[in-house]
């Protein structure tokens, strides 16, 4: 029997996904012959705290065993909105909503979520295709330079590659303090390493001034850190990364500085007079006291990072002001900025920021790092609107990450499928095309980890600091990671390679996954496949901004096309992730319309069927 609705069905939403303000958009119902209709059904839409908007739907077909009837909507007002649908049979009334698996539940299941997003939302162009790489600048490379203006207490290790300090000091605190020495100029010099990889953007965290090694708690936005090198490095490493095809993005911390700064200076480090210092400081109305001096609202309750007051007009215009520190960097080479923490910066601040980087170039890049679903996510009471066209370009996408990290460790496809789907029916077609695609970063454990070895989740720091995976879990765990590597490649959005992950570094969580990129231990195998996978993505031009269309899935192996309707050409993907060979038949719907044009891996003897080796894929080019 026809369903009743399917929003990722055209024959029942005439466009996929979100649309932009005053696009029109059909959307169509089709009643089973069975029910007998008391009057036409409606459209019920709404947005979180307006009234319900009610649109009567016509028919406009009659159908074998059913009848078809349709609405047209164009929404005047960006935002998320809500909608159902309801009918009239036999005086009683009935409810059409999202199901839990076939989307066309009576009387069950949620809402369906439409997305309305700014007409003019553009992303930028040169990410799209690309493939992301992000470094923790102490543990990438050591260029061996000396660097001026170092601070004394810092402790400097010359085993590279050992573990980082982890062990808190008598009173409970971990410092954070040991370094290894790696800076800008140690990855200027890997850019050949990096363009092997098809690396064309590097995302690097903190780089100011800051007095613990991960540097999220800044002492000052307008210097590089000395150890890292100088802003001149900086500009220097950018200068030649876009020589070689590659742009730099800067890690933004403007939630929180650091309690040792320039501009709290509670330890008295610096000449300045710092907030905690004196109540007529410049400083002091970026942050909110309690008790003076030692009361003070601090991040996550860390007392050595104090919040700020974003919204303060003199912090806004320090950060996002002419020859502010957005457009300093900027100027001096950065091509844009991740948002740390960007659910906890206010809308008004996002919006701000957005206006200093797009100021200097509409091209240039804003990611914000949100751990949920961020067209629809609550912060602190309020719905917020990401990616409606004033505040981000995209996010990082830690949906996805879940999704392929249970799919490959044998989770449900058909779950793994409604995951990614719904990702890409909330959000707005220009953000899908920038999402930071990752499976690792600095902020949880390396994939490799989690897919061959054993849970570290209720484990103390002691087992986590020198747990490696035993060859056996190393085997299984690089095979998987290939697995979630190709759907990371070649799912819409952007890959981003956590350093080391294409290398075969292994660490549970902070600070074990920050530990030193291993050169001159590295596993080749790995690196080479990274390189294929980067290969393929710049072979065609659907993995900018091509849709997706899942053609199979089974237990073991999942195909997909990626396409662009304004092209004659797609391509299609089929992962096994089994330990087994898997022969398949890609006589799709889509391959019946296309001839194949070359297939990448796989055992191929020139008609529809395909051998897939265990852990590997397939990438068929296909064309009209």
């Amino acid at each position: 029997m026809e369903r009743m609705y399917n929003s990722w069905n055209k024959r029942y939403k005439s466009k996929f996904g979100a649309i932009k303000r005053n696009e029109p958009c059909t959307f169509t119902l089709r009643i089973p012959d069975h029910i007998k209709l008391d009057g036409n059904p409606i459209m019920v839409l709404f947005r979180t705290g307006f009234k319900e908007r009610f649109i009567s739907m016509n028919s406009v077909e009659k159908e074998k065993d059913c009848t078809a009837y349709s609405a047209t909507y164009s929404a005047k007002y960006s935002g998320v909105h809500y909608y159902y649908f309801s009918y009239i049979s036999g005086g009683v009334r009935y409810f059409v909503k999202r199901g839990t698996a076939d989307q066309c539940a009576i009387n069950d299941g949620g809402l369906y979520q439409l997305t309305i997003y700014d007409d003019d939302f553009e992303t930028p162009k040169w990410i799209q295709g690309g493939v992301m790489y992000q470094i923790f600048p102490d543990r990438f490379f050591k260029s061996g330079v000396e660097h001026e203006g170092v601070p004394t207490d810092r402790v400097m290790r010359e085993d590279w590659g050992g573990t980082p300090y982890y062990k808190p000091d008598e009173n409970g605190h971990v410092w954070n303090n040991d370094y290894f020495g790696g800076d800008l100029d140690g990855i200027r010099q890997k850019l050949s390493y990096l363009k092997s990889l098809g690396v064309t953007c590097i995302y690097l965290n903190p780089i100011f001034e800051s007095h613990e090694n991960h540097r999220y708690n800044t002492a000052n936005y307008r210097n590089v850190d000395p150890m890292l090198g100088t802003n001149k490095d900086f500009s220097r490493l950018c200068a030649e990364a876009r020589k070689m095809g590659m742009a730099v993005i800067l890690d933004g911390v403007f939630s929180h500085t650091g309690a040792d700064s320039i501009y709290f200076n509670k330890f008295n480090r610096y000449d300045s007079v710092g907030a905690y210092n004196s109540k007529e400081s410049p400083y002091y109305p970026w942050y909110s006291f309690t008790d003076y001096p030692n009361g003070y609202e601090a991040w996550w309750g860390i007392d050595t990072l104090p919040n700020v007051n974003e919204n303060n007009p003199e912090y806004t215009e320090y950060i996002c002001g002419e020859d502010g520190v957005i457009d300093s960097w900027l100027k001096q080479g950065a091509s844009g900025f991740r948002l740390d923490v960007a659910d906890e910066l206010p809308d008004q601040f996002l919006e701000n920021l957005r206006k200093a980087v797009k100021n200097e170039n509409p091209n240039n890049l804003l990611i914000g790092e949100v751990w949920e679903d961020a067209s629809n996510k609550e912060a602190y009471g309020v719905l917020r609107r990401y990616l409606l066209g004033s505040q981000l370009d995209s996010v990082m996408n830690y949906p996805f990450r879940s999704a392929i990290l249970d799919y490959v460790r044998g989770g449900s496809p058909f779950d793994f499928r409604n995951r990614i789907m719904t990702i890409l029916e909330n959000y707005p077609k220009p953000a899908i095309d920038v999402m930071m695609n990752f499976v690792s970063t600095h902020d949880v454990e390396r994939a490799i980890n989690i897919l061959g070895g054993e849970s570290c989740e209720g484990k103390s720091k002691d087992w986590m600091a020198e747990k490696w995976l035993t060859e056996d879990e190393y085997r299984r765990g690089k095979n998987l990671l290939k697995c979630a590597m190709v759907l990371q490649f070649f799912l819409p959005g952007v890959p981003s390679i956590y350093y080391g992950d294409e290398a075969g570094m292994q660490g549970y969580k902070d600070p074990f996954n920050r530990r030193c990129y291993p050169w001159g231990n590295e596993d080749h195998e790995l690196i080479d496949f990274t390189a294929g996978l980067s290969a393929i993505r710049k072979s065609t031009k659907v993995f900018h901004d091509g849709k997706l269309k899942f053609l199979m899935i089974d237990d073991d192996v999942i195909l997909f096309a990626r396409y662009r309707t304004t092209s004659n050409k797609a391509m299609i993907i089929g992962l096994n992730r089994s330990a087994e060979p898997k022969k398949i038949n890609i006589a799709t719907d889509i391959t019946e319309q296309y001839s194949i044009t070359r297939c990448d891996r796989g055992e191929y003897d020139g008609g529809k069927e395909i051998t897939i080796a265990p852990y590997d894929y397939i990438a068929v080019k296909v064309e009209y």
